[in-house]
């Protein structure tokens, strides 16, 4: 009898069944002929070694433990069959990765690095994002506006936090075309494009947190431009892997003040893939993970 291969979708102990949108690939695994099974990242009674393929979902609490959760990757690396592998983990849950995108010709939102130890000089004017290097969903990023004194020492005392916990901090102008465009995000599958969405403007109003793991958000579907997508597709070939071994790849995207698009992040380690907003993704996703498999 031949054994059918035992995939793994890790997750955190906040979403032990996985987020609902991550379910939506269960099915057509199976129908793959494949067992599929989850298990939370950090539980130590889990074997990974019983399994052909683990793939990095809902595991979305690892901020907070960034080292471990690196650790953890590599630790899996050594038993089994990773997606996506630890090494693109370890470079792409610290956002300084941006630096590197953008030496190589990929235009990236403009931004500013506090490193811990440094003294927190920030811009007298203008509104300006504020987050941590290593962060997700939004959360620990702020929206101030500079030239309103209230909010300058509010923002100072916000990189203040960050930079004592020991983070590295980002400060970007806000762009404002995201308030009527909002966030172009661009999935793609083994380096071959699968859908997009549009993600609304997240740090205007106060967002609801889903289980301290991060802000909600209103998506619905997106036909990307030629230039959202060459955009895309750039910034996945300046990676130092090939695009067919990222099982999956997001690229989140802003329009500049000339509507050109430019980066502001790059989802490599567990991004929300939206599939309930693009019909045919979770099988085009579970083919992905197939053809990992060979």
């Amino acid at each position: 009898m031949i054994s059918r291969p035992h995939v793994c979708l890790a997750t955190c102990a906040a979403l032990p069944e996985l987020d609902e949108d991550e379910r939506l690939a269960i099915g057509p695994l199976q129908a793959r002929g494949m067992r599929v099974s989850t298990a939370v990242w950090d539980d130590p009674s889990v074997d990974w070694a019983g399994f052909d393929l683990v793939v990095i979902r809902s595991t979305w609490d690892y901020t907070t433990r960034r080292d471990e959760f690196v650790a953890w990757a590599r630790s899996v690396e050594q038993v089994a069959r990773l997606a996506n592998r630890a090494d693109v983990i370890a470079w792409n849950t610290d956002k300084r990765y941006l630096r590197e995108l953008e030496a190589a010709g990929v235009p990236v939102v403009l931004t500013s690095w506090l490193e811990p130890g440094a003294s927190v000089g920030l811009p007298s004017a203008g509104i300006h994002v504020i987050k941590p290097a290593i962060g997700a969903g939004s959360l620990d990023a702020e929206r101030f506006d500079l030239a309103n004194p209230a909010d300058a020492v509010a923002a100072r005392s916000h990189a203040e936090r960050l930079l004592a916990s020991g983070q590295t901090v980002m400060v970007q102008p806000y762009v404002s075309s995201v308030d009527e465009h909002g966030e172009a995000g661009l999935v793609f599958l083994r380096g071959e494009y699968s859908h997009a969405i549009t993600k609304s403007a997240m740090l205007g109003a106060p967002k609801e947190s889903i289980a301290g793991l991060y802000k909600a958000e209103v998506i619905t579907e997106r036909v990307p431009s030629a230039a959202e997508l060459a955009l895309a597709r750039r910034t996945i070939d300046a990676l130092p892997w090939p695009a067919d071994e990222l099982l999956y790849a997001r690229t989140d995207l802003l329009a500049d003040a000339g509507g050109a698009p430019m980066l502001i992040e790059l989802e490599l380690t567990e991004p929300s893939l939206f599939m309930a907003k693009a019909p045919g993704s979770a099988e085009r996703l579970a083919e992905a993970i197939a053809g990992l498999l060979g």
